[in-house]
């Protein structure tokens, strides 16, 4: 894909199509008003007789506008002028690539960059424009027979600027869209992927294959055998009940020096069917998502190697299955950490923290300046907070205020949760260091705490996207979060924000 930028007029631009907006009231955006001006009140007319649409989320394509010389003009409502912020403009961007999808458009000029949108900039506009994009035309198809739709084939797409000086920032933001975008694609398609194709051998071979090539960037794979050694315990016993074996994936890309790293860690559950204590069998399916930490920090791996960031991030993930069998781990009993701390597991279907906290005690060897655990931990966090935001815990109030800011600014949200005493001490067992499920107030807290007790003398944060990680019912798929938040987490760290 090649990006460019424009000050010209967007009616003289011959490209497959033009992108321009309409306010409430009939309002033109900037690009529209050109639009209109040599169309001689074109634009204006369908406008006043209710053929042009002026909501967020509706979109309609026009073709032969007089005086244009662009093929087609989409034509995106933006809603009310004073509400058009970053989650108006990323519909509208949406709305419109969707309309244009399935037609030979190859080429695109979007002049909604040009409209005040809140608290946002050429960079922000150019990036959440192909992020967008990205996000609009993926398809997961791969396990589909015969023939498949061809999704839109564009190979220039543009972005128009007020004026040459927000050409680098512009430019930029294109870039570094287009690295997240791969990077959400990436994730999703992880998670897409069925079981039976995504084991944990699966995880650790793409992995590798990032790692392929990349001088900045290699992967470490670790087998069952070099966890026992390690006294990995704990991760060990989620994946006693299954014949795959588990395996513990470390990526490392040097991009800053000898700076101390960013460590993200990722659960990499590639099905989970609760152990002996068995998941219903109702959407036990969607269970193949419970990977969907790992995918998206890797996924995160992919895109800031992409973006050659100058910084240094290391990616951990335990990647093992959940199965009941005879020798599947039972409720009751003890298992021993890498920590030396024991934790009786009184329901096996709580095994996301069993192979993290393994994880994030390995992690400690990298002396890392901040370490996010990322995990579809708890359904608890789904009735807290729903599909729309992920929940943000930290034993470090900058950090998770500075996690909740980059998913703000990526339009990737989260939400802060408590941590504390009160919470843990639901974790208190008569048997063993520590249980690894509390009572049932507060699930998603006590899970976060429960990971707590891995993280004493390190900056950390745990992120449950179990409501956001992936959508249920007729578009069931992976949504590739939070890499887009991890992704503006690192760019802000690494300096390389215009």
């Amino acid at each position: 894909m090649e990006y460019f930028t424009t000050t010209g007029k967007a009616s003289r631009r011959a490209v497959d199509c033009v992108i321009v907006g309409v306010y409430e009231r009939g309002k033109l955006g900037v690009g529209a008003a050109d639009i209109d001006a040599a169309g001689k009140g074109y634009l204006k007319e369908l406008v006043r007789s209710g053929d042009v649409p002026n909501k967020p989320g509706q979109c309609v394509v026009l073709t032969g506008v007089p005086g244009v010389r662009a093929k087609r003009v989409a034509v995106a409502g933006l809603g009310k002028h004073s509400k058009l912020d970053g989650t108006v403009f990323r519909k509208a961007v949406a709305a419109a690539i969707h309309a244009l999808d399935g037609s030979n458009t190859r080429q695109i000029l979007n002049t909604l960059t040009l409209e005040p949108v809140k608290d946002s900039s050429p960079y922000y506009l150019a990036r959440s424009s192909v992020e967008v994009m990205g996000e609009t035309l993926y398809r997961f198809s791969e396990m589909k027979s015969g023939r498949k739709k061809k999704p839109l084939a564009l190979s220039k797409y543009g972005h128009a600027i007020a004026s040459r000086g927000d050409t680098s920032r512009s430019a930029l933001g294109a870039q570094h869209g287009d690295a997240i975008a791969a990077g959400v694609r990436l994730a999703r398609d992880l998670g897409n992927q069925p079981a039976n194709v995504c084991t944990p051998s699966h995880l650790a071979r793409v992995a590798r294959k990032l790692a392929a090539g990349n001088g900045k960037l290699t992967t470490q794979v670790l087998s069952e055998a070099e966890m026992k050694r390690l006294g990995m315990g704990s991760l060990l016993s989620v994946t006693a009940g299954t014949a795959e074996p588990a395996k513990l994936i470390v990526m490392k890309y040097k991009g800053g020096g000898s700076d101390r790293p960013i460590v993200l860690v990722g659960k990499g559950v590639t099905f989970d069917t609760g152990g002996i204590s068995l998941k219903p069998g109702p959407a036990m399916d969607e269970m193949k998502f419970d990977m969907c930490g790992a995918a998206s920090v890797i996924g995160t791996m992919a895109a800031v190697a992409k973006m050659k960031l100058p910084i240094n991030l290391n990616v951990v993930v335990p990647a093992v299955e959940n199965m009941p069998s005879g020798k599947a781990t039972k409720p009751g009993d003890i298992v021993r950490s890498m920590s030396g701390q024991t934790i009786e597991v009184l329901n096996t279907d709580a095994e996301g923290r069993l192979i993290l906290c393994d994880a994030l005690t390995y992690s400690r060897r990298f002396k890392p300046a901040v370490i996010i655990d990322v995990a579809t931990l708890t359904g608890a966090c789904v009735v807290a907070l729903g599909a729309h935001r992920t929940a943000i815990m930290s034993n470090n109030d900058k950090l998770r205020e500075e996690i909740f800011a980059a998913g703000d600014a990526a339009g990737d949200r989260g939400w802060p949760m408590p941590q504390g005493d009160e919470y843990a001490a639901q974790l208190k067992s008569n048997f063993a260091d520590m249980a690894n499920i509390g009572g049932p107030g507060g699930g998603a807290v006590t899970a976060g705490c429960f990971l707590g007790k891995f993280t004493d003398g390190m900056d950390w944060a745990h992120l449950d996207i179990a409501g956001t990680a992936w959508k249920s019912g007729a578009k069931k798929g992976a949504t590739g979060r939070p890499v887009p938040m991890l992704s503006q987490l690192v760019i802000e760290r690494s300096g390389a924000l215009p």
